[in-house]
């Protein structure tokens, strides 16, 4: 692995298999990023099952080759609020099941830092596999149960909206990727959806979807709805643009 930054700034890395060690022609970047905050404790087993469960649907893909995942953490705990489980890296690489151990929900929710991180390194990776003629494009899910907390202007978060924007136009305006889907997604956060979708609009993330209240069934098609996107996307390599096939609702 080898280590990046994120939009020049320090305080935001990023992890990626070498290059040298890349065996196929293209890839689609996958990010996942959890909420690990207190807000999540009752449910941390069922959301962890569900990020176990969509790796796992992301290997039986017929493209499973061609994508490498990086998953982090977000919380308040963690130093710089993100914690990265592990960089890009081939599905053959990981082993869900004993990668991802337990959550431990703590801390408040610097939504905002888990959005640029995700959004940053997905674009900084993919610009130094497209500068070595591979064909990249990228998919982002940011899973949450709420707001940044506290409220802005005391939030916790070093990014801003308008910086994880500024971030997502380098797709079209740099031709960093083929082409980029980001997701925020919340589970167990329909008191916040006005906020959450007024959030998803100012950062410009593609689609906000309300999961529902939690219940391991819908964190099963939480899971499901994860690997679907990302094969969808993953079809789409080469073709210069994105997925019409993700779906809306989960």
């Amino acid at each position: 692995m080898e280590a990046g930054n994120i939009g020049g700034m320090q305080a935001f890395k990023f992890s990626g298999t070498r290059i040298e060690h890349l065996g196929a022609t293209e890839y689609t970047l996958v990010t996942i990023a959890i909420d690990e905050t207190r807000s999540v404790f009752g449910f941390e087993d069922d959301l962890l099952n569900s990020l176990v469960t969509a790796v796992e649907g992301c290997k039986k893909s017929p493209r499973s080759d061609n994508l490498l995942l990086r998953v982090i953490k977000f919380s308040t705990a963690f130093p710089n609020g993100i914690e990265e489980l592990h960089g890009f890296k081939p599905l053959a690489e990981i082993d869900p099941q004993n990668d991802y151990q337990r959550l431990t929900p703590m801390g408040t929710t610097p939504l905002y830092d888990a959005a640029f991180s995700s959004v940053g390194a997905t674009i900084a990776y993919g610009e130094k596999l497209m500068a070595d003629d591979f064909l990249v494009n990228g998919i982002v899910f940011v899973i949450t149960d709420g707001l940044e907390y506290p409220l802005p202007p005391d939030n916790p978060s070093t990014a801003t909206p308008a910086m994880i924007k500024e971030e997502s136009k380098k797709v079209i305006t740099g031709e960093k990727l083929e082409s980029l889907i980001t997701i925020l997604i919340g589970i167990n956060a329909t008191t916040y959806k006005d906020e959450l979708e007024a959030f998803q609009a100012d950062a410009g993330i593609d689609q906000y979807i309300d999961a529902g209240e939690v219940t391991k069934g819908k964190l099963a098609k939480l899971a499901d709805f994860v690997s679907q996107s990302v094969s969808s996307q993953a079809q789409e390599v080469g073709t210069g643009g994105p997925s019409q096939n993700i779906s809306a609702t989960i």
